[in-house]
């Protein structure tokens, strides 16, 4: 009994060290998830709840976007991430935003990133509204499976899916294990009815 209340101190603690994490992510992770879902050079790019902006410097090496910007509710984690891309000599638009409530116009966005944000947060529903609005039509949101949040957080997670009837225009093209590809397509109900 006693392993398994350390188990639950312990699933949404920090790492001790994020070093080697980090590496994995850049390294085979980020790589990997950019090759198979076949990422497209060039466009607007937004990471939800990019943290410490470990994988901005990546996107920025690997698919020369137009634009990056990233977005999260810690201001501490944002301050390492300007760090971060200072350091990596990445040009990134951090801004501190909650994805429930995103600060940009409709359609700014051709690809949008999730690392798992959207299992973590209370109301995804509006969250995945939300990003269907920012994404250009034929843009896409590519996230973690439940498969991927129940590796990383088993206990936080429970398996729960994320709730896609609340934006059925971001429509499933890919499924790559760990990850998804989700196109906007336009003409769905929730554009019918001017959401």
């Amino acid at each position: 009994m006693r392993l398994h209340a350390r188990s639950l101190e312990h699933d949404d603690a920090p790492f001790p060290s994020v070093a080697p994490r980090n590496w994995l992510q850049e390294r085979l992770e980020l790589p990997a998830l950019l090759t198979i879902l076949a990422v497209p050079i060039g466009g607007r790019l937004l990471e939800i709840g990019c943290g410490r902006g470990v994988a901005l410097p990546i996107f920025n090496r690997r698919v020369y976007p137009a634009s990056i910007t990233g977005i999260d509710v810690d201001q501490s984690a944002l301050a390492d991430a300007r760090a971060h891309a200072h350091a990596t000599g990445t040009r990134v638009d951090l801004r501190h935003a909650d994805v429930r409530d995103l600060p940009f116009p409709a359609g700014a966005f051709d690809i949008v990133f999730d690392f798992g944000t959207c299992f973590h947060i209370a109301d995804p529903d509006r969250a995945l509204r939300e990003i269907a609005r920012v994404l250009r039509p034929g843009g896409r949101f590519i996230t973690e499976t439940v498969f991927s949040q129940l590796l990383a957080h088993p206990l936080r997670t429970r398996g729960r899916p994320l709730p896609w009837h609340a934006a059925p225009s971001l429509r499933l093209v890919r499924h790559a294990g760990l990850w998804q590809l989700r196109r906007r397509h336009e003409g769905s109900l929730e554009e019918a009815e001017g959401a």
